[in-house]
């Protein structure tokens, strides 16, 4: 019972960390400005949609971070960093960070969440 409390735990801390530049990013969307319309013009998308995705981006983590909602969450930020990482290979760059929040995101709410750890057990 101990060691699944310091799970729990460790996947909170973990969790918000996480969050944290999922909502810094969603924030740089809703602002905008010159530096972000550059970046989101780099990578061909149309103006239009920058409040669109930042909605999407928003929501997704703030499911996530909800116990009940979590791993909902978690569906809908694998998918939108399944987004950003064809986006980023369609300009040929690299993708090693969209796939380490992926695992990341996956990887705290495992630590969170015992039915995860039910469902997917590791074996001793």
């Amino acid at each position: 019972m101990q060691g699944q409390k310091k799970l729990n735990i460790v996947g909170q801390i973990l969790t918000a960390l996480i969050a944290i530049p999922f909502f810094m990013s969603a924030m740089m969307k809703f602002k905008g400005g010159p530096e972000m319309m550059e970046g989101w013009n780099h990578f061909g998308w149309p103006a239009e949609l920058l409040l669109t995705i930042g909605i999407l981006e928003a929501t997704s983590v703030l499911l996530y971070m909800i116990p009940q909602t979590a791993v909902l969450g978690a569906i809908l930020l694998t998918g939108y960093l399944g987004g950003a990482i064809a986006t980023h290979l369609r300009v040929s760059e690299g993708v090693p960070l969209q796939i380490l929040f992926g695992v990341l995101v996956w990887g705290a709410l495992f630590l969170r969440d015992e039915r995860l750890r039910q469902l997917l057990p590791f074996r001793k």
